[in-house]
């Protein structure tokens, strides 16, 4: 029983809110980089757009087939994300990765609305899923950057 109970703790109202409100959800038309992740262990995919200008994400688009806490941190990351520069990503990737793998604490601003997803932490699972949106985010940003620069 007290497993169904962590369970239902982790799928809180606020994680299941945000699942169900994320944005920029329509693909971008031209993008500078596109990157799809996926996550062998659950099957979760991301697809990010991203444009940018002067090293900002100045637009972002998403397609997102993951479980809830996946769709939450792509929530979170799709409301602070344009604005970014990639260090900022890179460095809300690795908070998110230790946050859940090491105990660490949530990610900074923009990326702080992530904390969460600290009930996660427990679920190994699902960390992968969680992680899809940084990762995914990041490799597009660098590739958009090599691609700015040729």
């Amino acid at each position: 029983m007290s497993g169904e109970n962590d369970l239902i703790k982790l799928y809180s109202g606020r994680i299941l809110a945000l699942a169900a409100d994320i944005p920029h959800l329509d693909r971008l038309e031209n993008p500078d980089a596109t990157v799809k992740k996926r996550s062998p262990l659950c099957g979760s995919t991301v697809t990010v757009d991203v444009k940018m200008q002067d090293g900002k994400v100045t637009g972002f688009g998403q397609d997102v087939k993951a479980c809830a806490l996946g769709q939450a941190s792509a929530s979170v990351v799709g409301n602070a994300i344009v604005g970014a520069t990639r260090a900022q990503v890179e460095t809300a990737r690795d908070q998110l990765s230790a946050m859940l793998k090491k105990d660490g604490p949530a990610p900074g601003a923009p990326f702080d609305g992530l904390e969460v997803l600290i009930p996660a932490r427990d679920y190994k699972n699902r960390h992968a899923s969680i992680m899809l949106v940084l990762d995914a985010a990041a490799e597009a940003m660098e590739q958009a950057e090599r691609a700015n620069c040729a």
